[in-house]
C-alpha cells in the first residue's frame, strides 16, 4: 500500500491531475467541497488515472483540508514515480 499526498482544488472547472509540486500531486476537480463531493471526485479521478478499482484508493486524512493523504493499493511505487516524477510516496 502506498501513501500519496495531494493538494486538491475543488471547483477547479475540470477533473485532472496538474502534476507534482513540492512532492505532492496537484489535483483539481469540478465538484464543490460540499458533503464530501470533492473528495469523492478525487478518489474517482485517481482510481481512473491509475486504472485500479475505487475501493483501492482511500482517503486517510485531510477530509476537510486542501492537503490530503490517500492510500493506493495495487500499484507499484516505481510506476507512480515514473508517471509523476518527483512525487514523494510513503
Amino acid at each position: 500500500m502506498i501513501r500519496v499526498r495531494v493538494r486538491l482544488t475543488p471547483r477547479g472547472g475540470v477533473n485532472r491531475v496538474d502534476g507534482v509540486l513540492d512532492g505532492m500531486l496537484r489535483v483539481r476537480v469540478a465538484a464543490p467541497p460540499v458533503d464530501g463531493a470533492a473528495n469523492d471526485a478525487l478518489v474517482r479521478l485517481l482510481a481512473r488515472e491509475l486504472r485500479v478499482p475505487r475501493s483501492r484508493v482511500v482517503l486517510v486524512s485531510g477530509a476537510g483540508a486542501r492537503i490530503k493523504v490517500l492510500t493506493v493499493d495495487g500499484v507499484a511505487a516505481r510506476d507512480l514515480v515514473a508517471r509523476w516524477p518527483s512525487l514523494e510516496i510513503g
